[in-house]
């Protein structure tokens, strides 16, 4: 009973779950980012450059015999990979700066301890 108990101890820490939640909207970003990627952008890109699609670029390596299929190098589903890949650590980069921002702004906007102290030391002494 104790390693279930340190089990749930360890599992709903704050860390844990945020990690989760992380893992889980990233997975579903990921979808949304292929998605884009494949239906909206590499089909202009395609027709931009005569009608490609990235997908099927392939180099045969060894040609089909009967039942066995063809050994292929599909280096068209890597460069969709790596735009993929180019655009979801562009949005990441763009989320952390905004809360980076956001965080100085907080920071700027609330007063140290030590400003706090000073005022109330200004605030008695002006009172007196």
């Amino acid at each position: 009973m104790a390693l279930l108990d340190e089990f749930k101890k360890f599992a709903m820490r704050g860390n844990v779950v945020d990690l989760a939640v992380g893992v889980v909207i990233g997975a579903a970003f990921g979808k949304v980012v292929a998605s884009f990627v494949n239906d909206v952008l590499m089909p202009p890109i395609g027709l931009l450059v005569g009608g490609v699609d990235f997908s099927r670029l392939a180099v045969t390596l060894k040609a089909a015999e009967g039942d066995v299929p063809a050994v292929l190098w599909r280096y068209g589903a890597f460069v969709q990979s790596i735009v993929d890949f180019a655009i979801i650590a562009f949005a990441i980069f763009l989320v952390v700066k905004a809360m980076n921002t956001l965080q100085r702004r907080q920071e700027i906007a609330a007063p140290t301890p030590e400003v706090v102290l000073l005022t109330e030391i200004r605030d008695t002494l002006r009172s007196r």
